[in-house]
């Protein structure tokens, strides 16, 4: 489906395989990014973003960032729009890797998350107070690459309103002071995706609204808010999720919950279910799924218990998607804990 915005598609949030001693897999990771491109050759809006937080940015090096982006440019050759994520502790070094990064070419544009690092600048963190806290390093990111577009990852400590996204009134001025962010990650609940999808509407430029969290796709479709996603769920389930994102925009609403009540609604409420689990699901999923090696993360990001590599087999399985065979998850599950 051709989009009037070039950077309203589907992104994939993609995962960095690693192997047994937790180097990057250049192999596993190649055949991924073959996997999404041969996957979704039909998707004419298609996207893929290397580096998110899916990918582990936080425990890659500069050099690893910028290898990472390396094989991605290799293997895409500019097929489809290609976003990288960046990150380093201070605003300095941020601002240093996101040059680097764009510098390398075949980058279409940054994904930028929220700074890392101190209690006050994390968990504590007040955005609709103190805005200031992401939007000067957005300023520093745009002085110094003012003509590459951002997508945003708008992650804040966790509230009711607005789940583990930030919040409506910090989302609005940060979208009104920088006209490079062109797309916004939907990192909120249910009910704070539609206060903050309603605002970005009232905005007098477009910006993307990018689904993300995929338990909750059929209503975002439903509600006329979804111009694209930046979502990890793509990683493990793209093939069902391409099918009734496509049914849904054909009118074929028939179709559309077929599919989602045909297993893959259950998947992602299982995958969602805990926002301490959710990353280690995703790669769980997409090893059980075939489309990667290994569901190795790099520590202190944990390995997955064994119970939830049973419960996911089963929910793909009942999706009707392919699996691994039983040997190669007793491979891997006899040497991890209960």
């Amino acid at each position: 489906m051709p989009t009037t915005y070039p950077h309203d598609r589907m992104f994939v949030a993609a995962v960095t395989p690693f192997a047994a001693d937790g180097s990057i897999d250049e192999p596993q990771f190649r055949r991924l990014l073959r996997y999404f491109l041969d996957t979704a050759a039909h998707v004419d809006d298609f996207g893929i973003i290397v580096n998110p937080e899916a990918g582990e940015v936080f425990y890659l090096s500069p050099d690893e960032q910028a290898r990472v982006v390396e094989i991605a440019v290799d293997e895409v050759r500019g097929a489809v729009p290609l976003f990288t994520g960046f990150l380093a502790n201070s605003t300095a070094d941020a601002v240093a890797v996101a040059v680097r990064l764009a510098g390398i070419g075949g980058v279409n544009g940054l994904f930028i998350m929220p700074p890392i690092g101190a209690l006050d600048v994390t968990m504590a963190w007040d955005p609709v107070a103190y805005p200031e806290v992401w939007a000067d390093m957005i300023g520093a990111v745009t002085r110094a690459l003012p003509d590459t577009p951002l997508i945003c990852h708008p992650v804040a400590a966790p509230s009711a309103g607005y789940g583990v996204g930030l919040p409506l009134e910090p989302t609005i001025e940060l979208l009104q002071r920088f006209p490079q962010i062109v797309g916004w990650k939907m990192t909120y609940n249910y009910e704070g995706f539609r206060k903050v999808a309603r605002g970005i509407r009232t905005l007098d430029r477009h910006v993307g609204i990018l689904a993300a969290t995929a338990v909750n796709f059929h209503e975002n479709l439903a509600n006329g808010t979804f111009d694209g996603t930046v979502t990890g769920s793509f990683n493990y389930a793209l093939e069902p999720m391409l099918d009734h994102i496509a049914a849904w925009r054909s009118g074929d609403h028939a179709r559309a919950l077929e599919i989602w009540n045909g297993g893959l609604a259950q998947l992602h409420e299982y995958i969602y279910e805990q926002w301490g689990r959710l990353h280690v699901r995703y790669k769980t999923a997409a090893w059980l799924h075939g489309v990667i090696d290994t569901p190795y993360m790099r520590p202190p990001m944990p390995l997955p218990r064994r119970a939830e590599i049973a419960h996911i087999t089963h929910l793909i399985a009942k999706t009707g998607m392919k699996l691994i065979d039983d040997a190669s998850i007793a491979a891997v599950t006899d040497r991890l804990p209960r």
